[in-house]
């Protein structure tokens, strides 16, 4: 079994893309957010892995009866090899005032203006209790189902470790040929722990798939690679 390894060490300075930021600001009833990251929690657990170095960004506007929509582009396609997408959401998530046991529901439309084939959507709910999520997904585009559970438990103690697991299921209408078989039904996932230590963002990554081997040729799933896949990541901002 073939296992890759990748260590990043980022140093971010001041305003570039590669360090989250977002603006916050009341606009009647409404919360408007806008920023280089996602904000959406359900939504952001949910939608699919940002390309490293892609510029990107976007808005998130919820009224206080708990009714939001946004827009996220993962990347504007000005870079070489990257292609323009936009994330469009609307949803409901229950307002809550303490740590008690919440909901949310919503839909998100994939669409890549320069490849409309690939265009879907997504419907998404999930529930939220303090600062952990569970929620799940469910999406159907042209020739395959895909239903992804996603788990966020937040910062554990004593080691304020941040925990994200992420887990879905392929399922294509027709399969996809390889040297010596086939693969109609396929499963990846992935795991991220991350922690902020000495003004570091620190994160740790492991990716896989069910797929081995000349397998791996015909994989379309979530994660960047097909097998095994670890990465380490060190972010800092000096100003």
């Amino acid at each position: 079994m073939h296992r890759r390894y990748l260590l990043a060490l980022t140093i971010a300075l001041g305003g570039c893309a590669s360090q989250p930021e977002v603006v916050e600001r009341e606009v009647g009833q409404f919360d408007l957010k806008l920023g280089t990251a996602p904000t959406r929690s359900m939504a952001q657990g949910l939608v699919q892995p940002t390309t490293a170095g892609t510029f990107r960004g976007g808005l998130d506007l919820t009224h206080a009866s708990g009714v939001y929509l946004g827009q996220w582009s993962p990347s504007v396609g000005l870079l070489d090899g990257s292609q323009l997408e936009l994330n469009s959401y609307v949803g409901y998530a229950q307002p809550r005032l303490d740590d008690s046991l919440g909901y949310e529901l919503g839909v998100i439309r994939y669409s890549f203006p320069e490849l409309q084939a690939k265009n879907r959507e997504e419907y998404y709910a999930g529930v939220n209790l303090g600062s952990s999520r569970l929620g799940g997904a469910l999406s159907s585009s042209l020739g395959r189902t895909d239903s992804t559970l996603f788990l966020d438990l937040g910062a554990l103690r004593p080691f304020d470790v941040g925990v994200r697991l992420k887990y879905a299921s392929h399922t294509l209408d027709s399969p996809l040929y390889y040297p010596g078989g086939s693969v109609r039904v396929f499963n990846d996932w992935s795991l991220n722990l991350s922690r902020r230590l000495l003004g570091m963002q620190l994160d740790l990554s492991y990716t896989d798939t069910s797929l081995r081997g000349a397998q791996c040729g015909v994989y379309s799933g979530q994660n960047t690679y097909c097998e095994g896949f670890m990465m380490f990541k060190a972010e800092r901002s000096f100003f």
